[in-house]
This record gives structure tokens, C-alpha cells and sequence, in this order.
């Protein structure tokens, strides 16, 4: 092959990667763009307009703008690990868990439930609603955490239990501290998970209380 055909080849190559290029570049203020629009030019999680910046939700790829946000920087970099930095930020949550967008619910979903033990996300979580595809989003990444974990928690019958599942108690139980005993029978919506695979916390009688999974089968 010439010097003349090698040299035609690579500005053809070159052509065509600045154009691809150019394709993604164009794509992606595009994205920006409606998500300005949608935002009114502020985080779609705090409120804030400083220093924005488009979040593709995972394990989206962020090729539309329903699979990303717009966040500012401190909420980018608290995302990272949300209960390093200051917690009380995401008391911002409170309002924008009612976004109507998916994603931002999707993002608001997965912040509360990290931060559960804080005792009020786990209250916001339980009035948050989402539809079953976007629940499916949300926990998608939880999903995939459990799948590598080796240690599941799981119920008397050896069923495994999942954060937002109900179970049912098989014996009663005398929650110490508390001044009552949760009897056999009782229903126990919306549990959390633990570190412990043998322990869930969920709320009976109103008070958040810990259970040992041995004695509970899921409803």
C-alpha cells in the first residue's frame, strides 16, 4: 500500500472519530440542557445553583436525560458515601423525594435507605411510594450488593428476607427497654436490614426495635 492510500486512510479514520466525537459532545449538552429546563437550573436533590453538573443514575448509562440528574457538587461528592460527610444535608430529601422524575426519586430512594439508621429516613421511606419499575431501578444496585454477599439474612423457614419486606412473628418476643411484648402473630411491615444477617429492625407497637430473624417467617 502507498504512502498516498495509508495517509487517505487515516484522515478518513480521523474524519470520522472527530465526527463521532462531535456526536457525543453535541448529545451530552443536550442532555444538560433539558435537564436545566427541568431543574429550573438547580439540584434536583438540595436546591442548590452552584457549580451543576449532569449524574447518570446507575446502572443507567445517562444516554437520555430521564436516566440522569443535574447536582450540585456537594451532593455529587456526598453520593460517593453518603454518611461521611454531613448527614443532616440530606434532610433535603424531604422535599425532593416528591419529584415526579423517576431518576430523582430513584436517587432520593437509595440516599434514605442508606442512611436508615438514622431513624428519620426510614419514617421518610415509609411514606415514599414508587411505581414497581422504578422500585426495580432503585434497588437494582442493592441487588447486585446482595448477590455477592455470602451472608443473607434469612427468615425461620430459611426464606430470604429483603429490606421492605413484611414478616410475621412465630413466638412473643419481650422487646427489653420498652416496657411491652410483641406478640406471636404480629405483623411487621417495611423491615430494614442490618449489618447482622441473623438480626432486621422494623416497627412494632410504634417503637423501631431490633428482631432476630430466627423468629419471624416472611409474609
Amino acid at each position: 500500500m502507498s504512502d498516498f492510500k495509508r495517509a487517505g486512510i487515516l484522515l478518513r479514520l480521523i474524519f470520522r472519530v472527530t465526527l463521532i466525537t462531535d456526536f457525543w459532545s453535541n448529545h451530552r449538552v443536550t442532555i444538560e440542557q433539558t435537564l436545566q429546563q427541568r431543574s429550573g437550573s438547580k439540584c434536583e436533590l438540595c436546591g442548590s445553583n452552584l457549580n451543576l453538573t449532569v449524574y447518570p443514575v446507575p446502572p443507567k448509562s445517562g444516554e437520555t436525560a430521564e436516566e440522569c440528574l443535574l447536582i450540585c457538587k456537594t451532593c455529587q461528592e456526598q453520593i460517593k458515601d453518603p454518611t461521611a460527610g454531613n448527614i443532616n444535608h440530606w434532610r433535603c430529601l424531604n422535599d425532593s423525594m416528591w419529584n415526579p422524575e423517576p431518576a430523582v426519586q430513584v436517587m432520593a430512594w437509595r440516599l434514605l435507605d442508606s442512611l436508615r439508621a438514622e431513624g428519620w429516613p426510614q419514617d421518610l421511606l415509609e411514606m415514599l411510594y414508587l411505581e414497581p419499575e422504578v422500585k426495580t431501578w432503585a434497588e437494582s444496585l442493592q441487588q447486585e450488593d446482595t448477590d455477592e454477599n455470602i451472608e443473607l439474612t434469612k427468615d425461620s423457614n430459611g426464606t430470604i428476607l429483603n429490606a421492605g419486606d413484611t414478616v410475621i412473628l412465630i413466638k412473643d418476643l419481650v422487646v427489653k427497654g420498652a416496657g411491652f411484648t410483641a406478640k406471636r402473630g404480629t405483623v411487621v411491615k417495611n423491615i430494614s436490614l442490618t449489618d447482622k444477617p441473623e438480626h432486621i429492625e422494623g416497627r412494632v407497637n410504634g417503637t423501631r426495635i431490633v428482631l432476630v430473624s430466627a423468629f419471624l417467617k416472611k409474609a
